[in-house]
């Protein structure tokens, strides 16, 4: 696939949680995957994922957090809605291997949810029945930009900064 080839593919809907405690930390997922996705080892991410047809992204939002922290909704309260839907383009080698969505997108359309939650530590359960996390912590939004892949950066500086006063 050629830069330009890539560079006139769609971007895939998504939506992210920024899913924060009591004490203002947020939830970080170390990613199964992230070798295999020639990114670091020790790759971390909060929760996220595609939009289905018909869905609305709160929706999405909500049921992404479940699928990939077994966390529910009526452990949450969602506080805030990222006003913009942000991009960001994956590196070429990985569009054109077709390891990440087979090819089909450039990056993802990203819609961030900021959802505090009122449950206890022992409520999340990443053991999911499709798992993309290894183990999880609560961090300092700061050390969160830190651990995300390079290419992510951007978008979750952005993200926590819109939400930075509610953490």
């Amino acid at each position: 696939m050629t830069p330009d080839e890539i560079a006139a593919l769609p971007y895939r809907p998504c939506v992210g949680v920024v899913l924060a405690n009591a004490e203002g930390k947020v939830f970080a997922g170390q990613r199964i995957d992230a070798k295999d996705l020639g990114t670091d080892a020790t790759a971390w991410q909060m929760p996220q994922g595609g939009v289905d047809k018909g869905e609305t992204p709160r929706d999405a939002a909500l049921r992404e957090l479940w699928e990939e922290t077994g966390v529910s909704a009526d452990l949450v309260e969602v506080e805030a809605e990222h006003p913009d839907w942000l991009t960001y383009d994956l590196p070429e080698e990985l569009v054109a291997s077709g390891k990440v969505w087979k090819g089909k997108f450039k990056g993802q359309e990203q819609r961030w949810f900021l959802m505090r939650f009122k449950g206890t530590d022992d409520q999340v359960d990443i053991a999911t029945e499709h798992p993309e996390f290894s183990t999880w912590t609560w961090i300092d939004p700061d050390e969160m930009i830190a651990r995300i892949v390079p290419f992510k950066r951007d978008i979750y500086r952005a993200v926590l900064d819109e939400f930075r006063a509610r953490l």
